[in-house]
């Protein structure tokens, strides 16, 4: 059986591609990359209840998507998606799990995909897909249907990307307003409360109020089709409706749980930003760190390196830099930060799929004896 050359760069052309650009960026970012590894040392300054705080916070970040995954999940007339129930694909007795409804996801099944997900979007070329197509398929296998898994991974991820958006916005009044008093990267924590607390009013009247997104949406247009022609208010106005419906579809009857979870996702990590600063002493306004920090996320979406590997890391260093981080502190905060938000979770997702394989096989062993 021969194979066309066609049929062979339709397979492997953009692998290919896709394996070249990985390859030219992790060359352009080796050397940043070095430099911080090298930083590593001094991290044996830090204090230890530092790093217990800086886990927490990326666990209490971590929960919040098993929560949202948990909401997206659910039925729209289920009251409280949080009620105890078996994270078995299918409930003990059963005798035939196909005839069974869904389960409801549990938190240590939507702990396993998140985690799995997230893993392998940090180490495989591909990123954010490679790593929505491995959360799908555990959740999928764990008796989840593909197409509640699909519409709601997407509901999720749209949401989250919104509540990145709105962040800069935010800091505008801070920004022209000036500095607080005495330290005010102290006042970090206090400023991701009253942000995530604005975000979740913001986005339950989006979802609320389809006529505030539409008029949003014709506002920005005109502004934006100033600079870009084919973008016109109409067609950006439809735009943002259409992912209202979808965002409202798939947390229908559980909006405030699901814009509360998405914002506090974001504030817990941007919380673990802001301490990883104040560990080595660092002096400089909330609201330019949360704007590096939108920024470093931002690069985190672009798929030249896998999770944004290096661009990441030399990004918000000199993006602290630039709002008056000291460039040693800059350095070794931003190592912190990752360390707990980027590399930790490799080998913890990578965990979390060997134990979701075996709990699967398990309960597939189990379901065959009882047939």
């Amino acid at each position: 059986m021969s194979i066309s050359g066609k049929s062979l760069v339709r397979r492997w052309g953009g692998r290919a591609v896709g394996l070249a650009v990985t390859g030219v960026g992790l060359y352009i970012v080796a050397p940043s990359l070095l430099t911080m590894f090298g930083a590593w040392p001094r991290l044996s300054d830090v204090d230890e209840p530092w790093f217990v705080i800086l886990a927490v916070l990326e666990i209490c970040s971590l929960a919040c998507l098993w929560w949202l995954a948990r909401i997206a999940l659910a039925s729209p007339d289920d009251p409280d998606p949080d009620d105890p129930d078996p994270d078995d694909p299918v409930p003990d007795g059963a005798a035939d799990r196909h005839a069974q409804p869904p389960p409801r996801l549990g938190w240590g099944t939507a702990a396993a995909a998140q985690l799995a997900g997230n893993a392998a979007s940090k180490v495989v070329p591909g990123g954010a897909a490679t790593g929505g197509v491995v959360q799908a398929k555990v959740l999928i296998q764990s008796g989840q249907p593909a197409g509640a898994v699909a519409s709601g991974l997407t509901a999720t991820n749209l949401l989250g990307t919104a509540v990145l958006l709105i962040l800069p916005v935010l800091t505008i009044p801070a920004l022209i307003i000036g500095p607080p008093p005495a330290k005010q990267l102290q006042l970090g924590l206090v400023v991701s409360l009253i942000l995530a607390a604005v975000i979740v009013a913001i986005g339950v009247t989006a979802l609320t109020w389809p006529s505030v997104v539409a008029a949003t949406g014709m506002v920005t247009g005109r502004v934006v089709h100033v600079f870009w022609k084919s973008v016109t208010p109409h067609g950006l106005a439809d735009g943002l409706l259409a992912q209202r419906a979808r965002v409202a579809a798939a947390f229908r009857g559980h909006w405030w749980r699901a814009v509360f979870a998405a914002a506090a996702n974001r504030m817990f990590d941007y919380a673990a930003l802001v301490a990883a600063l104040v560990a080595f002493g660092a002096h400089v306004r909330p609201a330019e760190v949360l704007l590096a920090y939108v920024v470093a996320q931002a690069f985190a979406i672009i798929p030249i390196t896998p999770g944004g590997v290096g661009f990441v890391d030399a990004g918000l260093t000199a993006l602290l830099v630039l709002v008056g981080v000291p460039a040693d502190t800059a350095l070794i905060g931003t190592l912190l930060y990752r360390l707990f938000s980027f590399w930790l979770p490799i080998p913890i997702g990578g965990l979390a799929w060997g134990w979701w394989r075996i709990h699967h096989q398990v309960a597939d062993r189990r379901l065959t004896d009882i047939d």
